[in-house]
């Protein structure tokens, strides 16, 4: 099925050094760009992560050392993702879990400040454990007939980018409203509701290290705002402070502010929690 889409969509994968999204680093990222048009642009690029790629992750990608010693850096090639990736969507499988907290780590490090909190994030395997509740090969075989070692090379960037598109594709022809006739097995072929499908957490941040909550009274109501909605707030997610209100953490214990920017957080984190913090700032001046 032809995407149905408002703006740009780039469906990509991430081959990478290891799975610390702080420590970690890419050496291959590849992507379609879709456009609104249905015209298709593939890139397919090695990277130099400026560290040692570790050898059980050599076996499995097939990328050496070597491969990428020559290559850019992903901070040489920052400029250039970010034009090609501006103003687009994303879409990718286990994505909103690995690939775009990575990517954005990555931007952040190269000095650019990439926005994903204005892009739909479609996550493909998602989508199928909430249907199907098995990994990419199986649902290469499911959505597609084929076995996915027939048609690609597994752990390659290019390829799993290749086969992610045509599951995210099949997806929407199985789960089509004239196909299904339970209501709740229905996806219609629109990104903002594939945004919100693919969603299964209420992060903040990409790492979860600060999520949402809803606002509740003192008898433990959930408080509406004026048309219904349950209004909501940042809590911290780990630590002395879990269940906290951040706004109210960062006032009572600004020290517990200046040691997650000193410790090993990612930029991610930290820059979401310096953002609350300007905003109750300029709240104070008001």
């Amino acid at each position: 099925m032809k995407l149905n889409i408002t703006k740009p969509l780039v469906v990509f994968d991430l081959e990478t050094t290891g799975l610390d999204l702080v420590k970690d680093r890419i050496i291959q990222i590849s992507y379609i760009k879709v456009y609104v048009d249905g015209r298709e642009e593939r890139q397919n690029l090695l990277v130099n992560p400026g560290i040692p790629i570790p050898a059980e992750v050599v076996q499995l990608t097939g990328i050496s050392n070597d491969d990428v010693k020559d290559q850019p850096t992903f901070k040489e090639l920052a400029a250039r993702l970010a034009d090609a990736f501006h103003g687009c969507d994303f879409a990718g499988f286990n994505s909103n879990h690995f690939d775009v907290p990575l990517l954005a780590e990555e931007f952040l490090r190269a000095g650019i400040d990439f926005d994903f909190s204005k892009c739909r994030l479609i996550d493909a395997q998602t989508i199928f454990h909430k249907m199907e509740r098995r990994n990419l090969a199986a649902a290469y075989k499911f959505y597609c007939g084929r076995k996915m070692e027939d048609d690609f090379t597994a752990h390659r960037a290019d390829q799993d980018t290749e086969a992610t598109y045509r599951v995210l594709q099949a997806e929407l022809d199985m789960y089509a409203p004239g196909r299904q006739e339970e209501e709740e097995r229905q996806l219609h072929n629109d990104m903002d509701e594939l945004a919100a499908f693919s969603k299964v957490n209420d992060n903040v941040d990409f790492a979860g290290r600060i999520i949402w909550k809803d606002l509740t009274d003192g008898n433990g109501n959930v408080v509406l705002d004026a048309e219904g909605n349950p209004m909501r707030h940042e809590v911290f997610n780990f630590g002395k402070y879990k269940g906290w209100d951040v706004a109210e953490v960062l006032h009572r214990d600004p020290g517990f502010f200046s040691w997650i920017l000193s410790s090993d957080f990612t930029y991610n984190t930290k820059q979401v929690l310096t953002r609350i913090r300007l905003r109750e700032y300029n709240k104070m001046k008001r």
